[in-house]
């Protein structure tokens, strides 16, 4: 059985998070998706008795979840459960989801899953665990998150360093994701994507967002000396230069991907079987049939 790659420091992601939580979290794009989330549960129309949140840091998701009348009991799932309130914690890992088959309703997970290191076996995971016509409802971050600064620390680290290091994590895209979702046995499946652009006054209030969020560089193969200063220093010339606006502020993109999938059940919708169409493709089109063996000449020409 082939042991897919490690790319993640959990438990680095776990500390970072911690510390996070000491100086005051930076919450505004949780937030954003956390409300997202339950407004797009309540388009479902139909209320989960078991319900958990999977990874999802801070108390913001199981408290939208909460207000919208749809839960009966909520379990939150995630390393620091210990530090929420006003739901059943249990302190777990993405990786290793502790439920038993077959035993939750609904699935939900806001800004957690792009840190595993096996997103496909954990779909899986999660899958397993829902009962028969349960929803797994999450949002994530995409690939296209903080391209902006991948530009600019690969621009300066290339100019003085002869060569860029890993400093912003590799996220999936849209197609992917469905794509994922498919092979871990998800029916009707369905993602999206939300680009959201934050500005800042200058990179050090960017980076400092970022470590209050507990979402710096947890790759496993990051550099691990110091970033010199120098390095530091080109990279915000090399944003302002590049992203910033005309009052001077900058640019930072963050991709939200959302994602929906259903635990089979024989009362879904399905596919119809080839050849089991009631209405000609060409009566819909209100256009002239033609056989397969039949040429169309080219225009002009008779």
């Amino acid at each position: 059985m082939d042991v897919p790659p490690r790319l993640f420091d959990r438990a680095l992601l776990i500390e970072r998070r911690r510390r996070a939580d000491k100086v005051g979290a930076e919450t505004f794009l949780l937030d954003r998706v956390a409300a997202d989330l339950a407004e797009r549960l309540t388009a479902v129309q139909r209320r989960f008795e078991l319900a958990v949140d999977l990874g999802t840091p801070g108390a913001a998701l199981a408290n939208a979840l909460m207000k919208s009348g749809q839960i009966g009991r909520l379990i939150v799932c995630e390393p620091l459960a210990e530090r929420r309130s006003g739901a059943l914690r249990v302190a777990g890992d993405e990786e290793a989801i502790p439920f038993a088959p077959g035993t939750l309703d609904l699935v939900v997970s806001a800004l957690a899953l792009q840190w595993v290191n096996d997103l496909p076996g954990t779909l899986v995971q999660i899958r397993r665990a829902l009962k028969a016509d349960g929803l797994l409802l999450a949002a994530l971050i995409g690939g296209d998150t903080l391209i902006e600064l991948r530009e600019s620390f690969a621009a300066a680290e290339e100019e003085i360093a002869g060569g860029a290091s890993p400093r912003v994590s590799p996220f999936l895209d849209v197609r992917t994701m469905g794509s994922l979702l498919q092979r871990a046995g998800f029916a009707l499946p369905v993602t999206d994507s939300d680009r959201i652009v934050v500005r800042y006054a200058q990179l050090s209030d960017l980076l400092n967002d970022l470590r209050r969020m507990g979402a710096t560089n947890v790759l496993v193969e990051r550099q691990s000396t110091m970033m010199k200063r120098a390095i530091l220093a080109r990279a915000a010339d090399h944003y302002a230069e590049r992203f910033a606006d005309p009052d001077g502020k900058i640019r930072a993109t963050f991709e939200v991907i959302s994602i929906l999938g259903w635990s089979p059940h024989e009362s879904q919708q399905k596919p119809l079987r080839p050849g089991s169409a009631r209405t000609r493709l060409a009566d819909a089109l209100g256009a002239a049939e033609q056989s397969a063996g039949d040429k169309a000449r080219p225009p002009g020409r008779s």
